[in-house]
């Protein structure tokens, strides 16, 4: 099956979903077409956008004459999901330096960054989250980007998340050998020492032209789902 034929059938079939009320999420409609087609998983590439999925359900309305059902807002909630969504939104317009970073700006990186934690940590929600928010506080305050990050995410995230994206700049430094002796063993006796490592590794190569990732909204919807299945 090509990869635009998939895409076609995944979006005309999310959109079945939700005219039929039998879903009434965007995220969680196209996850649900894509397991009724058989696939237990599909690239990042080649899931429609909210937007081909809403064109598809008004193309359906008008051919049927009927009305548009209502939906769950394409907002996630005004709790911590919504100040993520916020902070990532205008990383998008930091560009970061080409010889480190071709692939651009810091939102491109970060949901790379996301896809690689994902394929990693399939069911670790807050390692999986570092990873997308790892960077946010870029916008904020590129001098301090880390602190500005804290700040802004404080009593939104976890303390696992927070201490994960507090040392991914260490990380990255002991992974280049320019960590001092000290800071090394503080952080190799920590519990986490080897998921911030494996963040580490998701951060450098999380670096590519036209490398396939999910949308701000997918992702944090991909994560909210996940919160969602751990509340039960």
């Amino acid at each position: 099956m090509s990869n635009d034929k998939l895409r076609r059938q995944i979006t005309f079939e999310a959109a079945r979903l939700l005219v039929a009320q039998q879903e009434s999420e965007y995220y969680r409609a196209k996850l649900t077409a894509a397991r009724r087609l058989g696939q237990r998983w599909v690239r990042p590439g080649d899931m429609p956008t909210n937007r081909e999925v809403r064109d598809e359900i008004q193309s359906m309305v008008r051919m049927r004459g009927g009305h548009v059902p209502a939906l769950d807002s394409d907002e996630l909630p005004g709790d911590a999901f919504q100040v993520f969504q916020t902070l990532l939104a205008p990383l998008e317009t930091v560009k970061l330096d080409p010889e480190r970073h071709p692939e651009g700006d810091a939102l491109y990186h970060s949901l790379q960054v996301f896809e690689l934690a994902r394929e990693a940590e399939p069911y670790d929600e807050e390692f999986q989250l570092a990873a997308l928010l790892h960077d946010v506080g870029k916008a904020i305050d590129p001098r301090d980007h880390i602190n500005a990050a804290l700040t802004a995410l404080n009593g939104h995230i976890t303390e696992r998340t927070r201490w994960l994206i507090e040392h991914h700049g260490e990380a990255q430094a002991l992974r280049e050998g320019t960590l001092g002796l000290r800071a090394r063993k503080r952080l190799e006796a920590h519990e986490d020492f080897d998921h911030l490592m494996l963040l580490a590794d998701c951060d450098r190569r999380g670096r590519q032209q036209g490398a396939q990732v999910m949308d701000v909204e997918d992702a944090l919807s991909h994560l909210r789902l996940m919160a969602d299945d751990d509340a039960w």
